[in-house]
């Protein structure tokens, strides 16, 4: 049997700063965002890979609206890895869009081995790992 990560939901308060943040700071490619800013989809997307999405979930459509349905009951973050040499560039557009790095640069063992990695939080506050694997 084979399985792989499909996709990853996120209850998003600011729509327009979850966006910033996935696509501009951390550079993911955008899905479905000009569909949903004319209205012919739910919600948008950061593509992580070509298989793998973040959902962007707008506040409306937490259980019918239902701000208390925003929760973090199990989740205590989740990881992006990317390659050696969009490091250094990563870590400048954190920089200059005032990203504290809560904590790292360290070295830790993830899918593929050890890589080194730092956390930081999203707009919304999700604790995020970014990683690379040398």
């Amino acid at each position: 049997m084979k399985f792989e990560l499909d996709h990853i939901v996120l209850a998003v308060t600011d729509m327009d700063a979850m966006l910033r943040f996935y696509l501009d700071v951390i550079g993911l490619m955008p899905h479905r965002v000009e569909e949903y800013r004319a209205g012919s989809a739910l919600f948008p997307c950061a593509r992580l890979t070509e298989s793998t999405l973040i959902d962007l979930l707008p506040s409306m459509l937490w259980n019918a609206g239902d701000t208390s349905a925003r929760t973090w009951p199990n989740l205590n973050h989740f990881c992006i890895a990317l390659e050696g040499e969009e490091w250094d560039p990563l870590l400048a557009r954190l920089e200059k869009a005032g990203v504290e790095i809560e904590a790292g640069p360290m070295t830790l063992s993830g899918a593929r081995g050890d890589g080194t990695s730092v956390y930081i939080r999203d707009p919304d506050g999700n604790r995020v790992e970014l990683r690379y694997y040398p």
